[in-house]
């Protein structure tokens, strides 16, 4: 099966866990429930991890979410999880 636009590889991830790098240091795991051509996105059972620099210390916190609604300008990369 050839993919022709790269939303085509997003539909072979319907209903399967990814990953999905956001701007300002996040990161999501869930599945995939739904995109847009505008790489909208949305998630259910989502883990979101949030990264700060706390006192010169790298410090990750997380938030699961049942359902996530994730705007396209912020995802930078989706692909599937290194689980």
């Amino acid at each position: 099966m050839s993919s022709e636009t790269p939303l085509d590889l997003l539909k072979l991830n319907l209903d399967e866990r990814v990953y999905v790098k956001l701007r300002g240091a996040r990161e999501l795991t869930g599945t995939l429930q739904a995109f847009d051509s505008h790489c909208n996105i949305v998630l259910s059972d989502a883990t979101e991890t949030i990264y700060e620099l706390v006192d010169g210390e790298l410090k990750s916190r997380t938030k699961d979410s049942e359902m996530i609604f994730v705007r396209g300008d912020t995802v930078t990369l989706v692909t599937t999880p290194a689980e």
